[in-house]
């Protein structure tokens, strides 16, 4: 007995380790530790974006229409071009000519400012304004042959043009339904007492020098001389004279600054003005305001002086590359639109769709308008035929006067 009960002692034994062999019912071997994770690399810092400052001029007047319009695409700008830092500074119009040439021939300067072509020819020869032909081939296809031609100077690119400008008559329709297509229509108004705020002046009324047939240059900008010509320029002084006195009489104004505040506040029910206070004169007129050619006369249509505004850089610039990129931006068709639409420009960008009847009017108004010349001999016009006031104040007889003007411009 003893002996059968240890040999079942045994095989229980026996299959007892066998089942713990097979892993039935046994402890399981503790799982393997598991190496730690491996420590992630820090992520790499950026590098700050670089930085460019560019800093620009303009002569836009305190509180204008364009000086709002212009701080409008300054902080879009600021958003659209954060590589870009664009410093402004507002230089008055009277002085942002010599400001710059004076800064820029001692060294100094911004790299860029906004002004039309007045003294574009008298910049490039004097070597102020830099030569940006080569730096914008390609980049200007959308402004219109007309601007570019006026940043030009002897066939090379010295600016980005923005807008175009001239003289035109401004009325408002509550006062004066309908604009007068002629000299004669003019005058009739005026010595009838509606009160017109004409502009006298070289700048301002050399658009009637074309109504009444008269040259200053002929094509090659020698002045025309000639007593068939000076008798027609003479007629033009003699008209404006008569104008002038119906002005004193009563008391209107006689220049555009003194004629704002009495259009916009419809007192007067014209004024001859450029496009650049339109945006003054529709903030106070709204639909009441109109715009028309200066009146067409027995010589032809009227010729204002034709100018450009665009952007011109500073040969000291050390970021010529980034203020050209900054003009593009703020000539292109956003920008030009904001700028027509609040501001009155005509785009000198010709993908901008003009909507705005006056925009559209002014335009037509510039059609029949005169380049303004570039050339050394526009100093002799502004030397010599300015002087309007030894007509309309001295009583100067104007063949005299228009004499001595062409006697004096061509010495």
């Amino acid at each position: 007995m003893k002996t059968k009960f240890s040999l079942l002692f045994s095989l229980l034994v026996i299959a007892s380790m066998t089942l713990a062999a097979c892993g039935g019912g046994a402890a399981e071997a503790p799982a393997a530790t598991e190496a730690p994770a491996a420590t992630e690399a820090p992520a790499a810092t950026e590098a700050p974006m670089e930085v460019t400052e560019v800093t620009f001029w303009h002569a836009y007047g305190t509180g204008s229409a364009e000086e709002t319009a212009l701080a409008t695409l300054l902080e879009q700008a600021a958003v659209d071009m954060p590589q870009y830092k664009i410093n402004v500074l507002q230089v008055p119009f009277n002085d942002v000519f010599n400001k710059y040439d004076t800064d820029v021939a001692a060294g100094g300067g911004p790299d860029m400012f906004i002004a039309p072509n007045d003294n574009l020819g008298g910049q490039v020869r004097a070597g102020t304004i830099a030569d940006i032909t080569d730096l914008v081939a390609g980049k200007l296809g959308n402004y219109s042959e007309l601007s570019q031609g006026g940043m030009m100077y002897d066939g090379r690119m010295y600016g980005i043009p923005e807008s175009l400008k001239a003289v035109v008559f401004w009325y408002n329709t509550d006062l004066l339904p309908e604009a007068p297509a002629t000299t004669d229509d003019l005058k009739a108004l005026m010595e009838g007492g509606t009160p017109i705020a004409l502009s006298f002046g070289c700048y301002h009324h050399w658009g009637f020098f074309g109504s009444f047939g008269g040259q200053i240059f002929d094509d090659s900008y020698n002045f025309v001389v000639d007593d068939a010509n000076q008798a027609n320029v003479t007629s033009a002084i003699s008209y404006l004279n008569d104008l002038y006195q119906v002005s004193v009489a009563n008391g209107w104004p006689r220049n555009d600054s003194d004629g704002l505040a009495p259009f916009t506040e419809g007192t007067v029910a014209a004024i001859t003005n450029g496009n650049w206070a339109m945006g003054d004169y529709r903030a106070a007129l709204g639909d009441k305001l109109a715009v028309a050619p200066i009146p067409a006369g027995p010589g032809g249509a009227s010729n204002p002086l034709l100018g450009v505004d665009g952007w011109y850089f500073n040969p000291n610039s050390d970021n010529a590359e980034a203020a050209i990129e900054v003009a593009l931006y703020l000539t292109n068709a956003d920008s030009q639109t904001l700028m027509m639409n609040e501001a009155g420009h005509p785009p000198a960008n010709t993908t901008v769709e003009v909507t705005d009847p006056l925009i559209q009017g002014l335009l037509n108004a510039f059609s029949t308008s005169y380049f303004r010349p570039q050339v050394e001999a526009m100093g002799n016009y502004w030397g010599n035929f300015c002087g309007t006031d030894q007509v309309f104040d001295a009583g100067t007889p104007a063949a005299d006067w228009v004499k001595a003007g062409f006697e004096g411009a061509t010495k």
